[in-house]
Order: structure tokens, then C-alpha cells, then sequence
């Protein structure tokens, strides 16, 4: 009979739980996974590596809010929330601008309203010099914009 070496009975020994756990499998798995995501990541910001040129530009002047220019159903129509008539608009966006023609303006018509009106208002401002003018749009509820389709090529 043979007798254990290490002075306990094999009938206590054998049978012993294992209270430790192998993390080997677990940091394999996520040195994997980290590799994977080091090497996709760049790949994913941008397709085209390109060497952008230094410049001495001054940044562009994104703190400043738009302006907004609103016609409601009645074609009357706001500057911000203050109802303004036709001739008086341009004259009223200079002095909010400070005559700086570059002034993002955005246009807010009614759905409703008739098109000629909406861009009565639009040459209007464009006529008083302002550049950067632009029709708002609302976007249905959890639909992402989309270009529209195509043109049908004309039957000749």
C-alpha cells in the first residue's frame, strides 16, 4: 500500500475544491481585444491620410449666435421675437449685426405659409448685402436627413 508523501490521507486530499480562479483565459481575451480596437481606431476617424497645411488665419468667428428671421402663418413677420415690417428688416439686421455682412442669418417660415413670401423675406436681406443666409427645415422625428433623389433625366 502505498502511503502519500506529504502525511495526509489521499482520501481527504483528492477530492479538494479549487478556490482560485485562472484569469489567464480572461487577459488573453482582452489583450486581443485590445489590439484590435489600437489598430481599427485609426482607420475609422479618417480614410485619407493628409499632411494639412500651417497657417496664421485667425479662427472663424463661431461664438457668435444666428440671427433669426421668422414669418408665421399670417406672413407677419419676427427678427428674433420683435415683429418688424418689410422695409425696416434690413436696417434693423445692420444694427444687430454692427454691419458685419457675414452674419449667419437663418430663415424660419410657416409650412403653410406661401413660398413667394418666404423668399420676398430672403432677397430682401440678400438685397441689404448679408451673405450667409439659410432657410431652416425641421427634420421629422427620429428620421436623419436625407440628400433628395435625383432628377428623372427629360424625355426630349
Amino acid at each position: 500500500m502505498a502511503l502519500p508523501l506529504n502525511g495526509r490521507s489521499s482520501a481527504r486530499g483528492r477530492y479538494r475544491p479549487l478556490s482560485e480562479i485562472n484569469v489567464t483565459p480572461l487577459v488573453d481575451v482582452m489583450l486581443v481585444l485590445l489590439i484590435i480596437f489600437m489598430v481599427t481606431a485609426p482607420l475609422m476617424t479618417s480614410g485619407v491620410s493628409v499632411d494639412l497645411p500651417k497657417t496664421d488665419a485667425k479662427p472663424l468667428n463661431t461664438d457668435s449666435q444666428p440671427l433669426t428671421v421668422s414669418i408665421d402663418a399670417g406672413g407677419k413677420i419676427f427678427l428674433q421675437d420683435q415683429e418688424v415690417q418689410l422695409p425696416e428688416l434690413v436696417a434693423k439686421l445692420q444694427a444687430i449685426a454692427e454691419n458685419n455682412q457675414d452674419r449667419r442669418i437663418f430663415v424660419r417660415g410657416d409650412k403653410d405659409l406661401a413660398y413667394g413670401r418666404i423668399m420676398e423675406v430672403m432677397g430682401t436681406i440678400t438685397q441689404g448685402g448679408f451673405t450667409k443666409v439659410a432657410l431652416l427645415a425641421e427634420q421629422p422625428a427620429g428620421q436623419p436627413a436625407k440628400p433628395p433623389p435625383p432628377a428623372p433625366p427629360k424625355a426630349k
